[in-house]
């Protein structure tokens, strides 16, 4: 019998940290699960534990570790605080290590695992984003391997497989559009927090969620592609597909068009980053093209999706500049998500920041988590004048 491949996962109490845990537990004979990590989710945890038998657990909340390792008596090793996800990936035996965190804090654990050596599964889009020259530079020298979960950029590694990277004309990335693709501008300051969360076709977290309502998941995704795949914005497109059946596609110099289709199922781009560059079969929905009936494209309005368009423009203007977009987001969907801001102010506060904090070129480490600390503090402080 082949040796179990070991799986480490940063975020299992998330909404990607369960799907994973749902593909391993397809494969018992192929996949044993030896670290999991949450934030201060200890219910959540604890059955995780109890069901796939971890050797170690980390959690990011101080109080939340303490309380899961007397509640476990010994009998489970458990790291916490902000130290406590890189002491878990320290631990020996991991072959990948999922990162699903969300946000910024996904990128110090993305760089431990780069420098042992591992294999990352990359659903923590920050982390390309706000330092993806770092990122890429690291992976080469280290000989470390990044496979998205992404199903945009897991649809692009697919149509890819075996192609010339010469040949590439351009990256399309589709778009569903979000629940208010329909929803004049001029409405956006009446969005609610429970209308943003309700995606028509994704089941998320209420982060990204929010991002996909304001289309700033794709301008993001955009950054992710153009460092996973090394071409410049100009040959990566965004178009508008309401039913999320087409997750990517390449366009090559003879003008042939390779599409990645399938259902808006997460396990389908996690089972492919676990078992890359193989396939194994699934149970999971297939697409029925009759019931289908039809599927739809369009351009994204800029004008109205003004997200979109500044995450173009950051990954233009370089240095610092997306990480500044990144910071200034998390931000901004925090402040709308407990009702300080409205709807249409996100794209608003993120385009201040972007104007009035400085922009290095060629950043260190040490110079994007100091643009972030500072853009956290700049956006804060515009949204209580902001209107």
């Amino acid at each position: 019998m082949p040796k179990k491949i070991n799986i480490c996962i940063l975020g299992s109490t998330g909404s990607i940290g369960k799907s994973s845990l749902e593909v391993i537990a397809n494969f018992p004979n192929r996949f044993r699960v030896v670290c999991l990590s949450a934030h201060k989710n200890t219910e959540l945890l604890s059955h995780q534990v109890e069901r796939f038998k971890p050797k170690v657990v980390a959690l990011h909340d101080h109080h939340a570790g303490i309380d899961l390792e007397n509640t476990m008596n010994g009998k489970l090793k458990v790291f916490s605080g902000e130290n406590g996800i890189i002491e878990l990936i320290k631990q020996p035996d991991i072959d990948i290590v999922i990162n699903s965190l969300v946000g910024f804090s996904g990128l110090q654990p993305t760089i431990e695992a780069i420098k042992l050596g591992k294999t990352i599964a990359l659903a923590n889009k920050e982390t390309l984003v706000v330092a993806g020259e770092i990122i890429t530079k690291l992976s080469k020298k280290y000989n470390a391997r990044i496979v998205p979960i992404d199903s945009e950029h897991s649809a692009l590694l697919q149509c890819l497989a075996g192609e010339n990277p010469k040949n590439i004309a351009k990256l399309i990335l589709t778009a569903s559009g979000g629940p208010f693709l329909n929803l004049k501008k001029n409405e956006f300051s009446r969005v609610s927090v429970k209308a943003a969360l309700n995606h028509p076709n994704w089941k998320m977290g209420k982060k990204i969620t929010i991002d996909s309502a304001t289309l700033m998941n794709k301008g993001l995704e955009v950054i992710e592609a153009h460092w996973l795949f090394n071409l410049p914005t100009n040959k990566i497109e965004v178009l508008i597909h309401p039913q999320s059946i087409i997750h990517s596609m390449v366009e090559f110099v003879d003008g042939s068009i390779k599409a990645q289709l399938g259902m808006p199922d997460m396990r389908i781009p996690i089972q492919y980053a676990l078992t890359y560059p193989n396939r194994s079969a699934s149970q999971y929905r297939r697409v029925d093209f009759p019931v289908l009936k039809e599927m739809t494209f369009s351009k994204p309005d800029l004008k109205k999706f003004e997200c979109l368009q500044l995450a173009y423009d950051a990954i233009e203007m370089g240095g610092t500049a997306p990480a500044i977009l990144n910071a200034a987001n998390e931000v901004a969907v925090d402040l709308f998500l407990n009702n300080k801001i409205k709807f249409n102010l996100i794209p608003k506060l993120i385009r201040g920041a972007l104007k009035q904090i400085p922009i290095k070129t060629s950043p260190r480490l040490n110079d994007i988590i100091e643009v972030v600390k500072e853009t956290r503090i700049v956006v804060n402080d515009m949204s209580k004048f902001i209107r």
